[in-house]
């Protein structure tokens, strides 16, 4: 199995542990007061209650990622998946934004995670004398060649392997409920399409074929 198929077996294993926020908001929150675009109403998007909506807007006026994590975040995220003839990657899908939603909107996340952004410097400098964002790809992924595969990580590298399988887990999950995910996948949700009635052999084999030609 090829690993984006795998990815995407992950992704739809794991797509009820994180909501993501469905549509942008023409609005700020700032000193406790949300301000709406005078020139855009404010629109609660589909799914989301209206204190769900503002909550949303709130967050995402707030920043927990340090410029260097996330410019880490993004190198990893498109490693784990990259662009391919088929679709682009993880980072053209929005998915380093939607970690840094995430971590805001789920803070229990956020020790592990910075934790983790932290192993992973500490461990490139003892290799190579400089963090991971600095180091060749081909550095990169030597790193990340020794945390990747949980069953076969050794115990030295355990506490990076557990790091990156959460990593990997957001980044899967972003991409894949993403609108590049999404055509990535051919899942067409909730879309309008044409309906032709019920099949002439179908109609055929329980002799419905006068009721067939009712039309409403």
């Amino acid at each position: 199995m090829k690993r984006r198929e795998i990815l995407k077996s992950i992704s739809l294993g794991s797509l009820g542990l994180a909501a993501t926020p469905s549509g942008e908001l023409a609005a700020s929150y700032i000193d406790g007061t949300l301000t709406i675009a005078p020139e855009k109403p404010f629109v609660v998007p589909n799914g989301r209650l209206k204190e769900e909506a503002i909550r949303d807007a709130k967050l995402k006026t707030e920043k927990f990622f340090t410029a260097h994590e996330l410019k880490t975040v993004t190198i990893l995220s498109d490693i784990i998946i990259p662009a391919d003839a088929k679709s682009g990657s993880a980072t053209q899908a929005g998915v380093p934004a939607f970690i840094e939603f995430m971590m805001k909107d789920q803070p229990q996340h956020q020790d592990k995670m910075r934790g983790g952004l932290m192993w992973l410097d500490f461990e490139s400098t003892k290799r190579f004398g400089k963090k991971f964002v600095l180091c060749s790809k081909t550095q990169q992924l030597e790193i990340v060649e020794d945390i990747a595969y949980p069953a076969k990580v050794k115990p030295a590298f355990k506490h990076g392997a557990s790091f990156f399988s959460h990593i990997r887990n957001f980044v899967v999950t972003g991409f894949y409920t993403s609108p590049i995910g999404f055509k990535d996948l051919g899942y067409m949700g909730n879309t309008p399409n044409q309906w032709e009635g019920v099949p002439e052999d179908v109609v055929a084999k329980f002799g419905l074929q006068e009721f067939n030609k009712i039309t409403v």
